[in-house]
């Protein structure tokens, strides 16, 4: 069957009347937001009184000042007078469906879906702390892409939630099964594991084929995996260029899991978007991320060391595994300051699941001590990594089209960060959920 031209002209028409009428719907303005005052973080700003009106699609359609403005009774209030208000904070690199307090051996006292449940809480944890999207850079059984849809779905409460599904890495490498003999492995390669280039293409197109939004893979061996050292290479850089390569291809950003100093440079030279832990980066490395045309971004867990040092022995984690954790703690830090310094981007990483998803917030005062101002760690926590994430448009900023994921604090971070420590209201797509 054909459309006459006038028919075809007339039905384009009436399409375009069709979306006008959605857009105008979607943003019409029914909740307010006020607050004292507002950091905006992509001027470094504070605003004094904002209104923050926010559409029926979760967005925000515009800001103005709270003692000018009306709003009609129709129109919700959420008040939070006497705070100050940020956008929702943004979490780089966690893992959900990894309890804190469980560690070593103990995994296995637990059957198989007893993860994914453990995700549920995590996720409602870590939004109440002020993180309102979170990159979750691996999981079991695709755990955190099952937690995505629950919670847009309504059945779970939680943060926006960017799901990697498996993380990639060698055979025998950081991202493998490295606990079990041979007799109790499954036959055959776990899933995300591959050793040659055609398999780590395959695997980039089999996570985003189930739901992965950004592809993880280990470069470098790991703090909590057995027979693998933090520094030892685990995948060459034309493998990580294959893994970029194909990701990019897709639309798909990745992270590198990074300790050591050779498989840092490894993945900046490859392509990576962002260098996680990037724990024993030399200077090399920090001038190859520092002058990198396309941008990469740092994501580094400072802070989560002090939690693993005084309670990872009673939670079951090695003694290997600590004494790897207590060599590369001090280093991370003092490389910290000294990539901030070069002008290395930076985004907020807690590895929240090594330490409780709900202690988070204390990351931001281990920055500032490691030579950030209280804005920059803010920033690295909104507007860069919603850069990184490439979700300039949704999240990252209390800005016209953005949703309305905002925060409340009763002092001022700017002045003590610690303020992030216990965050006083969350409110995500406009609806207050804490």
């Amino acid at each position: 069957m054909h459309l006459t031209v006038n028919f075809a002209k007339n039905l384009k028409a009436l399409a375009l009347i069709g979306t006008a009428f959605c857009a105008t719907a979607a943003n019409a303005q029914n909740t307010v937001i006020t607050a004292d005052k507002m950091i905006d973080v992509l001027t470094g700003k504070t605003v004094d009184y904002p209104a923050v009106f926010v559409g029926s699609d979760g967005r925000i359609t515009s800001i103005a000042d709270a003692r000018t403005v009306k709003w009609g009774s129709d129109v919700k209030h959420i008040n939070l007078s006497g705070k100050t208000i940020l956008p929702g904070l943004i979490d780089m690199h966690v893992h959900l469906d990894s309890p804190a307090d469980i560690g070593g051996y103990r995994g296995l006292e637990f059957t198989d879906s007893f993860w994914g449940m453990t995700a549920v809480g995590s996720a409602q944890a870590i939004l109440k702390a002020g993180f309102t999207t979170v990159r979750n850079v691996g999981s079991g059984n695709r755990n955190d892409i099952g937690l995505k849809q629950a919670i847009e779905n309504g059945y779970a409460t939680g943060p926006r939630i960017v799901p990697a599904g498996y993380a990639l890495g060698a055979t025998g490498g950081h991202c493998d099964s490295t606990f079990l003999p041979p007799s109790l492995e499954k036959s055959g390669k776990e899933e995300g594991i591959a050793d040659s280039e055609d398999e780590l293409r395959y695997q980039v197109r089999r996570q985003r084929k189930y739901g992965a939004e950004v592809i993880k893979v280990c470069a470098t061996g790991g703090v909590f995996s057995r027979n693998t050292e933090p520094g030892q290479q685990q995948l060459s850089e034309r493998e990580l260029r294959v893994i970029a390569d194909e990701a990019h291809q897709w639309g798909l950003r990745v992270a590198a899991h990074a300790h050591g100093g050779e498989g840092i440079k490894a993945a900046i030279k490859a392509g990576i978007d962002t260098i996680e832990h990037a724990s024993l980066v030399d200077d090399e490395g920090i001038k190859l991320a520092a002058a990198r045309p396309r941008p990469v971004w740092f994501s580094m867990d400072i802070f989560n060391t002090d939690y693993t040092q005084s309670e990872g022995a009673k939670n079951g984690v090695l003694e290997d595994n600590l004494r790897k954790d207590r060599e590369v703690a001090q280093i991370q830090r003092d490389n910290f300051r000294k990539a901030h310094k070069a002008g290395v981007k930076m985004v907020f990483g807690s590895d929240a699941g090594v330490m409780p998803h709900a202690l988070v917030g204390g990351q931001f005062k281990v920055m500032v001590e490691y030579g950030m101002t209280p804005l920059e760690a803010i920033q690295a926590a909104t507007r860069n990594a919603a850069q990184a994430l490439g979700r300039e448009q949704d999240v990252g900023a209390i800005a016209v089209g953005r949703f309305a994921d905002i925060i409340a604090v009763d002092g001022d971070p700017l002045a003590n960060v610690r303020e992030l420590e216990s965050v006083d209201a969350v409110v995500k797509g406009g609806k207050v959920v804490n």
